[in-house]
């Protein structure tokens, strides 16, 4: 299982912008398939700081997420709300049975 912490901050004055692009971003992923978990949260101390919590089933998965259709509009308009880089962080696990943790 692949995991993916995408931090995103906000220029304020495009928030409104942001989440409306970040909700059709949202959705078209949620049908993909391999996505395990696609959600958007609004950091708690930090303000105009979001995190894409993002679980895929493996690197397939995320490859073609990568290049689909939504994620690569997202991506040419994020420049426009975006105030610093995109901040990525990716995390793979083994996929085994909870009760051998």
């Amino acid at each position: 299982m692949i995991i993916i912490h995408a931090v995103m901050q906000v220029n304020p004055a495009h928030k409104e912008k942001f989440l409306a692009e970040a909700k059709q971003l949202l959705a078209a992923t949620h049908k993909e398939e391999g996505n395990l978990s696609y959600e958007l949260y609004n950091h708690f101390e930090q303000e105009n700081t979001y995190i894409m919590i993002e679980t895929w089933r493996d690197m397939e998965a995320v490859a073609s997420h990568n290049t689909s259709a939504h994620l690569t509009g997202f991506a040419a308009k994020a420049p426009e709300f975006l105030t610093a880089p995109l901040d990525l962080k990716e995390y793979i696990t083994e996929n085994r049975p909870a009760n051998n943790l």
